[in-house]
């Protein structure tokens, strides 16, 4: 095996310093960054209605399981809102500007705002793991497109896809299937 790597750093400096504007996107960026603004928005949008809907279910929430139930719709509303945010972020980091934009919500995220009855808490632990199932999908395909073109892109829907999969085993768990 050949090790013939050479790392130019004249060439590199020189480069970043005429393109200093374009901040932490280089010329080695590997993807259409306007199409990876595109997805993360829509991840955004996703995690904002897992938001509303968790915190919707957690507040109308009754009956002899309530307080556990609802507290597990809570805590998963928390992480949800903190995965948009993260999203957000590396949007900005990108350059583009995040989308949160009330109108479009609905029709950007991958899942569903459900209201199930507050008394039938399996509807809505089934409804929210059906939510964490299409998510946990969607975000393992653009990891797969991420691949090594984007790797802190790729790490971040890592980390939320971890988080994502802990959500729909705690919902397992008090489903009891």
């Amino acid at each position: 095996m050949s090790d013939d790597f050479v790392l130019d750093v004249t060439r590199i400096r020189d480069d970043a310093r005429r393109k200093m504007a374009a901040g932490p996107v280089t010329d080695t960026y590997g993807l259409d960054k306007n199409r990876v603004i595109g997805i993360l928005n829509d991840v955004i949008a996703t995690e904002v209605v897992c938001w509303l809907r968790y915190t919707r279910h957690a507040i109308s929430a009754s009956g002899i399981d309530r307080a556990q139930v609802s507290s597990e719709f809570t805590e998963h509303a928390k992480e949800e809102m903190q995965h948009a945010l993260r999203a957000a972020e590396r949007v900005s980091q990108l350059g583009g500007d995040p989308d949160f934009d009330p109108a479009s919500l609905t029709q950007r995220s991958h899942t569903d705002y459900t209201t199930p009855a507050g008394n039938d808490l399996k509807a809505m632990l089934e409804h929210n793991l059906l939510a964490e199932r299409i998510v946990i999908a969607s975000y393992q395909e653009i990891i797969r497109w991420l691949g090594e073109h984007d790797p802190t892109t790729r790490r971040l829907m890592e980390s939320i896809l971890e988080e994502e999969e802990e959500h729909a085993d705690d919902l397992v768990d008090l489903i009891g299937v």
